[in-house]
């Protein structure tokens, strides 16, 4: 049972906000940067998901991010992405703040969203910084038979030429992944857009985040500062614990088909 002041507070509220973290999608067979699924080629994720990396080795960085879209590509939205689809369907202001770049939630339909780290189907020239979709390439992206190969940074070379990695469809320079990397800062209007909406919102939904990465705690932070009654979906405690009002003890993909059931009982 999902505690009663979490279902009439929800039901109350006329501005919704709910922010997303990589378990949400795990629960899709999406990898998490931090588990023990977060390696390739011997390489944990936060040594290729930086500039450096992609100055050192922009073939290998490319390589690795093919191998997590078709990854991405082949997953299937849950049934916690598509609640959180249905409650922008209420009748209220909604937002979605996610962290994940795996599109999961635009296919399961929610769609005023705001893809607070990018997505990994978009790329951004090095040079202008147009943005344009990557569409999925089953021969490209397809699942690499020696990801657990360890191989040298420097040596290593891609069987694709650096010619064929994506360019600029404006003016031909490189191009790399339309993600936020570490070490890097957050889009600073996709950022306001997130705190102006969550000034205002009585209802704040945080799930399948640890907190590690601080976007997420700070946000609701500024959510229940400025009045946000905040609930915290994790099966684990979290840096957010300590924040939220409410906690839901339960993996999203359980938790909230028994909310949206609950929360609309006559």
């Amino acid at each position: 049972m999902i505690d009663a002041e979490v279902l009439e507070r929800y039901r109350t509220a006329r501005r919704v906000a709910v922010i997303t973290g990589a378990g949400i999608s795990h629960e899709s067979g999406i990898p998490t940067f931090r588990g023990p699924d977060g390696f390739w080629r011997k390489f944990p994720a936060h040594e290729l998901a930086t500039p450096r990396a992609f100055a050192r080795n922009p073939a290998l960085v490319w390589e690795w991010y093919n191998w997590r879209r078709g990854i991405c590509a082949r997953a299937v939205p849950n049934a916690a992405h598509k609640i959180v689809a249905r409650m922008e369907e209420d009748e209220r202001d909604f937002l979605l703040i996610t962290q994940n770049v795996d599109n999961l939630h635009r296919r399961a339909n929610s769609r005023a969203i705001i893809e607070i780290h990018g997505s990994i189907f978009r790329a951004r020239c090095s040079e202008c910084h147009h943005k344009f979709t990557l569409e999925y390439d089953p021969e490209r992206d397809a699942v690499d038979a020696h990801m657990d190969e360890a191989v040298d940074f420097d040596t290593y070379r891609s069987e694709h030429s650096q010619d064929s990695l994506p360019h600029c469809e404006r003016c031909g320079a490189l191009a790399r992944p339309d993600i936020v990397w570490f070490g890097e800062s957050y889009d600073q209007a996709l950022l306001g857009q997130a705190l102006d909406f969550l000034t205002a919102t009585q209802f704040v939904m945080v799930i399948g985040t640890s907190g590690m990465v601080p976007i997420p705690v700070y946000l609701t932070q500024h959510a229940v500062q400025h009045g946000a009654y905040a609930v915290d979906v994790n099966p684990d405690e979290s840096d957010l614990t300590a924040i939220v009002q409410a906690s839901i003890r339960m993996a999203a993909g359980i938790a909230l088909p028994a909310f949206w059931e609950q929360a609309h009982a006559r």
